[in-house]
């Protein structure tokens, strides 16, 4: 996950004022993706699944 500018390949979705941006390639390999925002009492942070997804962990935060 990172903050990046649009670019002429990327699928551009926008949900509750956020808006995403999935190069189309990736798209394809990793649908579906889910974005989630993670808080308990030990971390916050955004987690990310997908087909790609490693079995442990919560996606790009670090809990």
């Amino acid at each position: 996950m990172a903050l990046d500018e649009p670019k002429e390949q990327d699928q551009v979705f926008e949900f509750e004022g956020v808006t995403y941006l999935v190069d189309t390639s990736l798209m394809n390999q990793a649908r579906p993706i889910k974005v989630d925002y993670v808080e308990d009492a030990n971390c916050s942070g955004f987690s990310i699944t997908s087909k790609l997804s490693q079995p442990d962990g919560c996606g790009s935060c670090s809990c």
